[in-house]
Order: structure tokens, then sequence, then C-alpha cells
């Protein structure tokens, strides 16, 4: 698979495609996520639980530049599909963010997903997930330790209080590990509005 583009076809509306995210996309990605995360629209915000931003156009751009960082958009066309002309607008996004753990084994964290709130509830998110999950699948599975294992570990944060975003991420096979933090109170990506938010880790094995 070139890892500049992924293809998944959804057959309940439209091909949704996915490409690399380039720099001319920043300000678009951080309207888009601002968006879906700090306003009301849509039923994945987090307004209830976060003010302030999500992201910001510096922590866009460091992403994009990481080389173990794929970061795909999912950009809107005059026609709707991939032949026609991009508009400017990127109606969904996904991060997969390749990490070593403390055992010196690779595993693909996913993150900054988000896709338009008029959009949501047609399946589109499913089908970008998937295809985010099956880009890191074979990442990971390309690597010498996952190969002979022929697994591929795969992770994830949400916030705490969500459980219907939990629910969601059950539903396509996560689980949670254990792992949690504290929201980081550091005014980067937001400020709490409870001081009892937490960051709960979700991890999926795919073989």
């Amino acid at each position: 698979m070139n890892k500049n583009t992924i293809d998944k076809n959804n057959s309940e509306r439209e091909s949704v495609f996915l490409r690399q995210a380039q720099a001319d996309d920043i300000g678009a990605l951080e309207q888009l996520l601002n968006r879906c995360y700090r306003e009301t629209a849509g039923w994945t915000n987090e307004a209830d639980l976060i003010g302030g931003i999500r992201t910001t156009s510096a922590e866009l751009a460091a992403v994009i530049n990481d080389p173990n960082h794929y970061y795909f958009v999912y950009p809107k066309t005059t026609t709707g599909d991939r032949d026609g002309e991009e508009t400017g607008e990127i109606v969904g996004c996904i991060a997969v963010d390749i990490k070593t753990d403390a055992d010196s084994n690779n595993k693909a964290y996913i993150g900054m997903f988000a896709v338009d709130p008029e959009l949501q509830g047609y399946g589109v998110g499913n089908v970008i997930l998937q295809a985010a999950e099956t880009f890191a699948t074979r990442h990971l599975q390309s690597d010498g330790q996952a190969a002979a294992k022929n697994t591929a570990r795969l992770t994830m944060s949400i916030l705490s209080h969500r459980p219907e975003l939990l629910a969601y991420y059950q539903r396509r096979g996560y689980e949670l590990n254990g792992n949690k933090m504290p929201f980081p109170n550091d005014g980067n990506n937001g400020e709490p509005k409870r001081e009892d938010l937490e960051l709960l880790e979700l991890e999926k094995m795919v073989h």
C-alpha cells in the first residue's frame, strides 16, 4: 500500500478517499478539529468537558513533518469523489503515529480523528477508522517483530465521562487497558471544565 494514499469504499454513500496531509491543509485541519471537538455540533464534541482550543497550526505542522506520524485527510471535492477538484475544505482526518514501547515493540497510536458534523451518522467515520487501522496493521506487520508474532497493537486515548464514545470504540474491538492519566492542564489543548477529567487508553490487537 502506498503510504501517501488510503482508499476504502463506503458502499452506503460514496467513495471515501484519504490522502496524506500537506502543509497547505493546516488551516482547514485546524478549523475542522476545533469545530468537531470544541463546538457543540455533532455527537463527538467535548464542549461540555473542555473549553478553549483543540489544536494549533504549530502542532499540526509538527505532526505533518514527523516521519513517524502519518496524518491522513479526507478532502472535500466538487464532485464528492477523488476525481473531483478539491475545494480546500477538509471533512475528515485521522492520524497514525508509530511508536516504540518500553519493550522495543512498535505500536500504532491513532488520534486526531474527526469527521465534519454534517457527515456524522452516515458511516464516514467508520470507513476512515477502518482504513487507518488497515494502514497501521500493514505498517506494523512489515516490522520484523510484529511480523513474527503476526499481530499489530493499536492504541488510542479518549476522555473519561464519555460513555457513548467508549461504547463506539468497544463495538470496534477496542478495550480499556487500565492505563490512564489526568487531562493535562497546560492550556495547550484546552482547559478542562472538571477536576477529575482523565485520558483513558484503549487497545486493540489485530491479527
